[in-house]
């Protein structure tokens, strides 16, 4: 079976630009392992809505089963982790929207 598609939010790719090498190579791999199977991370009150710890960091994706999609959405840390989640859960509508138009164009 081929492995979810993974796309990420411009916040997540400004952040891991702004990331040591040797911690991207990190989360690069956690993100292959999530490509093959989403549902590793811890489920985050829903189980389409997960983390990933990597390094010092967490790292939060949405999996879109339907769209054979896994959406990464930010990176945290520990003490903005709460902040981060709520803003995720707020902001669920307007990310399927966003994996919606990605899915049909």
């Amino acid at each position: 079976m081929a492995g979810y598609t993974i796309f990420t939010t411009e916040e997540f790719d400004r952040d891991f630009e702004r990331l040591d090498k040797s911690v991207q190579m990190q989360i690069e791999a956690e993100l292959n392992q999530v490509q093959n199977n989403p549902f590793v991370g811890k489920p985050l009150g829903y189980p389409f809505f997960r983390e990933k710890k990597v390094h010092n960091l967490r790292m939060f994706y949405l999996i879109y089963k339907e769209y054979v999609i896994v959406f990464i959405i930010a990176l945290s840390d520990k003490k903005d982790q709460q902040e981060t989640i709520d803003k995720i859960k707020y902001l669920m509508p307007y990310y399927k929207d966003e994996i919606r138009k990605k899915f049909t164009q």
